[in-house]
């Protein structure tokens, strides 16, 4: 079984169903994050089509301007959702400094709700990468996924003492960047992705399809020494990921939750 820690299902739009046998077929555990309300409930729906597609309710850094004063309706979905993602800061793609505020009055209301409730945290860094470890110190956060990093080595250093996991997608087959950070991160603590289907487009143009991760495991193979099956293997037995999918399902069998 493989893992794929970081994907969006519900912007797969008409090619859904075909991702969803892929992600059958080859037996990859997915952890499909939300961007908001809307994609939670979306993605709720996916993952009553697939044992293997775990759900994931969060407001993404770029969409947090419109939960400005909107922070109690997010309450009853932080509550029935067993993993908070994608939450975090974006100070690279969003250039303009007067939504930072947005994005931290979100991202703080999340990581108090994820450390009152211990829920794991997937997490977006880009161009905010201390920011984010000062704020996990400060809210005690100690389950959390730093998705796709690519900041600062120190930074990550400081990360990793903490034991936050940390994943690496498609990138590490043409980033020098993020193959060295693939060296760098122990093997407790590494988690493979796609961030599919829009990490693939940004990088080649075309849509990822669930069987990238193949790629990815096959390229941390060549970086890491390590032989691809065992590699695999070896993350998804270390990963309290896959116990946090079991209680999900065993959640969906006793009643279907949904966002109020």
């Amino acid at each position: 079984m493989l893992i794929d820690a970081h994907a969006h299902l519900d912007r797969y739009g008409d090619d859904l169903p075909g991702a969803l046998r892929e992600i059958d077929e080859l037996r990859i555990l997915t952890l499909t994050n939300s961007m908001d309300t809307p994609s939670y409930r979306a993605n709720l729906e996916i993952a009553g089509r697939s044992p293997l597609v775990l759900p994931s309710f969060g407001v993404h850094p770029w969409n947090a301007g419109d939960y400005v004063g909107r922070l109690d309706e997010l309450e009853a979905p932080v509550r029935e959702s067993a993993i908070i993602g994608e939450i975090g800061l974006d100070h690279r793609f969003v250039e303009d400094a007067e939504r930072y505020p947005a994005q931290r009055e979100v991202f703080e209301f999340f990581l108090a709700a994820a450390s009152a409730q211990g829920k794991l945290v997937n997490l977006h860094t880009s161009g905010a990468e201390e920011l984010v470890l000062e704020s996990l110190v400060r809210h005690g956060i100690e389950r959390a996924i730093v998705h796709w990093y690519a900041g600062p080595l120190d930074t990550l250093a400081k990360l990793i003492d903490r034991g936050t996991y940390a994943t690496i997608g498609a990138a590490v087959l043409s980033s020098e960047h993020v193959r060295s950070i693939a060296q760098k991160i122990p093997d407790g603590l590494l988690l493979t992705e796609t961030d599919n289907p829009g990490g693939s487009k940004w990088l080649t143009g075309e849509p990822g399809r669930p069987r990238l991760i193949e790629e990815v495991v096959r390229a941390l193979g060549e970086v890491r020494g390590t032989r691809p099956q065992s590699s695999r293997e070896r993350r998804l037995d270390r990963h309290e990921v896959r116990e946090t999918g079991e209680q999900h399902h065993a959640d969906q069998r006793s009643g279907p939750r949904h966002p109020r």
